[in-house]
């Protein structure tokens, strides 16, 4: 009986991805994408803190300007790396 496998034989195996240097991370367009969108999350979660918020403090989200930036960037972070803004919907 012949043996076909052989050793070197990749097919239907996933190729191994090689890690990058964290200078190529900081470079790449989808980690300022990100970065511009938890950013602008938090600003916009403070702003409404600010100018929204709730005055009595029995609001969980907007009574403390922590929990309304920590919200904000949440949300900017899914806006930026949902299926749809890779057009994958």
């Amino acid at each position: 009986m012949e043996n076909n496998s052989q050793a070197g034989d990749t097919n239907g195996a996933p190729e191994m991805k090689t890690k990058r240097s964290f200078s190529e991370i900081i470079r790449s367009a989808s980690f300022w994408k990100t970065f511009a969108g938890i950013t602008g999350g938090v600003v916009l979660g403070y702003l409404y803190f600010r100018f929204v918020g709730c005055k009595s403090g029995s609001c969980a989200i907007t009574s403390n300007p922590y929990m309304s930036m920590l919200f904000g960037g949440i949300l900017g972070l899914y806006v930026t790396n949902s299926p749809c803004s890779k057009g994958k919907c």
